[in-house]
């Protein structure tokens, strides 16, 4: 069964939605998230709400917790992807993400357009590694 990791900085958004999407799209992978500079304080603030209601509109439940990466998990997964502009040494995918703000969307709107981007690049990999 192949696994995953997706890391983000304080894993309050970007890596959640890219893990609930692909918990979506492929139900019978292991798949995990983390950040690499989670602190106490993300935790307590949990996900970011509007990332949250961006996926609930496309059925992916994004209702983790913030989490700090555990290298230990990291080294046992098949693939680990950085999404966004996180620092990790170890071998990873890396998506550059572009902010949708920097193009004048904002609210929902941005979200939505975040949200579609890495559902596609979700897709993407999913589909490149099916047979792993």
């Amino acid at each position: 069964m192949t696994s995953v990791l997706f890391l983000c900085n304080t894993n309050r958004g970007k890596s959640q939605m890219a893990a609930a999407l692909a918990k979506k799209h492929a139900p019978d992978w292991n798949i995990y998230s983390a950040g690499v500079k989670t602190t106490e304080q993300h935790r307590e603030q949990g996900v970011n709400a509007e990332a949250q209601a961006s996926l609930a509109k496309v059925g992916a439940d994004m209702s983790g917790t913030p989490t700090l990466i555990d290298s230990s998990l990291a080294a046992s997964v098949d693939h680990v992807v950085v999404v966004g502009d996180a620092h990790y040494d170890g071998e990873a995918e890396r998506w550059e993400i572009e902010d949708p703000s920097l193009r004048g969307m904002e609210g929902e709107e941005r979200m939505d357009a975040l949200r579609d981007d890495i559902d596609s690049r979700v897709r993407d990999f999913i589909s490149a590694h099916a047979q792993d």
